[in-house]
């Protein structure tokens, strides 16, 4: 639906920005009447083009016998490189296979081996065949559908289409209502609560596996409101797009369960250069450097999987099909992409940000579980267990609802950042970084128009530059090696208008 409903019957329920995975497991966990906020349509054949929509590999959980969730939190924090929250990484891995219930529960048909038992594959830096699918290797899709079937059956959720955050309204510093654009109108929406689940940055750069919306505008809408964003550094390089297409489109993933099952990278010679099931920040760097070499890299499953690769993955078989690659008789043309955010908005173990009434769930959430590298299939573990914990949280949230004035909202419109500013996040904050040209693209940031894609470009660029070390995603080539204590980075929007100052461009500060 696009038509707003009087704002009266909205009065103290919880609004949710995002209908992707974790927010749709917020409006699903918690008992209360909520709104659902979806930037398009929210239907069980097309469901919202959210990232959770696209996910392949499936969702790490240790269901196996050979499994434990302690092996799970080891691999967890192995990929994080010193930067993952102990507690919080134990937290999300021994609810894995609750986690799995939950979804069956709720009508997730998982793929199942003949005895009944979950198929579970193999994905890079994790010691266990631990990833569970739905659909093969259309698992966010599979998973997506039958949520959003169980959204349209629960009438205590308000979907309201084609509806976009702009600013929160706080009332002494708490969140008292969201200014809203839904479908070209505004419109000032009451809340004790706002749970922003609106996913991550790759929008941002030249070469992503996103969708264009994944611009950050959740990030900068806490960061107005005074929420503290940390790591925002740390940017996942997934290392094997599918390079075909047109420049500037997104670039389709080709799934890292894929050299799980043995597939290996190789060059127009034919040579192997790197090992295959490495973290992905040492694999997106191996392809970089031999693409920077001159070379041209191929993921080939030919010899690993050959006849069999249609049946195992058909999405991308479909995929390569399009751009006339046959992945049985050819190698797949691939690049790094820019792909998951490990940074965010800084939440508790709950999800709750320093703002109060403010929590944030999935990609736009620094949680803690990532650290300086995701390990591979987490996200969908930490979108379901998150929103399940701030659903339920909800239910206990209670504040004396606050009288919102209906006015124009004060955050900028969204617009998909231009070209220009994309191919700069690209070429000065990608896979392998500087000093110098994390200064010299910073500068040129700051001197685009004012926008939330600009301020948290700002803030991506700025966090990279101040770290002067290599750790997980974030690889300076003038600080190669790793320091020897780690601590998560903090911005808020003060530091960027002091660095804005320093570089006499200025960043909008709070009204």
């Amino acid at each position: 639906m696009t038509t707003l409903p009087p704002l009266s019957s909205l009065e103290g329920q919880p609004l949710i920005v995002g209908a992707g995975l974790a927010g749709v497991m917020t409006a699903l966990s918690t008992t209360r009447p909520c709104v659902l906020l979806c930037a398009g349509r929210v239907d069980e054949i097309r469901p919202p083009h959210a990232a959770s929509m696209l996910a392949q590999g499936g969702m790490a959980a240790a269901v196996g016998t050979d499994d434990t969730p302690a092996l799970h939190a080891a691999d967890t924090l192995a990929a994080g490189a010193g930067l993952c929250d102990p507690a919080i990484v134990a937290r999300v891995t021994d609810d894995g296979p609750a986690a799995v219930r939950r979804l069956a529960a709720l009508g997730v048909e998982w793929d199942r081996n003949p005895d009944g038992s979950l198929q579970r594959g193999l994905e890079a830096a994790h010691a266990r065949r631990r990833i569970v699918h739905a659909g093969e290797d259309a698992t966010g899709a599979a998973i997506m559908r039958a949520l959003i079937a169980r959204v349209r059956r629960t009438p205590r959720i308000t979907v309201i289409e084609h509806a976009r955050a702009r600013d929160l309204v706080l009332h002494d510093g708490v969140v008292a209502g969201l200014r809203v654009v839904i479908a070209g109108e505004e419109a000032t929406l009451p809340a004790t609560a706002v749970v922003l689940a609106t996913g991550g940055v790759g929008g941002l750069f030249a070469d992503t596996t996103n969708p264009a919306g994944a611009t950050g505008s959740g990030l900068a809408i806490a960061a107005r409101a005074g929420a503290v964003l940390g790591n925002m550094e740390f940017v996942q390089f997934h290392p094997t797009a599918l390079s075909a297409g047109a420049d500037g489109q997104r670039l389709s993933l080709v799934s890292e369960a894929v050299r799980g099952e043995g597939a290996t990278l190789i060059d127009e010679t034919g040579a192997r250069f790197t090992e295959e099931l490495a973290t992905r920040d040492t694999v997106s760097r191996a392809v970089w450097r031999h693409m920077m070499a001159g070379h041209t890299v191929y993921l080939d499953a030919r010899k690993a999987i050959g006849a069999d690769f249609t049946q195992h993955f058909p999405a991308i078989s479909a995929l390569c099909a399009a751009h006339g690659i046959d992945p049985v008789t050819q190698p797949i043309p691939v690049r790094p992409a820019a792909h998951y955010h490990m940074g965010g908005v800084v939440v508790d173990h709950a999800g709750r940000t320093g703002v109060p009434g403010l929590w944030a769930a999935g990609e736009v959430a620094c949680t803690g579980l990532h650290g300086a590298n995701r390990l591979a299939s987490n996200s969908l573990l930490e979108a379901v267990s998150f929103g399940t914990w701030i659903g339920q949280a909800l239910d206990g949230h209670d504040h004396p609802v606050r009288p919102v004035a209906s006015v124009a909202a004060t955050g900028l419109a969204w617009t998909a950042p231009p070209v220009g500013l994309r191919r700069l996040m690209s070429r000065y904050a990608g896979v392998i970084r500087s000093g110098s040209e994390l200064e010299a693209g910073l500068r040129q940031v700051l001197a685009q128009p004012e926008s939330d894609a600009r301020l948290v470009c700002a803030a991506i660029m700025h966090a990279a530059l101040m770290r002067a070390e290599s750790r997980g995603g974030h690889f300076r080539s003038d600080y190669p090696h790793t320091a020897p204590t780690a601590q998560v980075s903090r911005l808020t929007l003060a530091d960027l208008a002091r660095l804005s100052v320093q570089m006499d461009a200025p960043v909008a500060t709070p009204q």
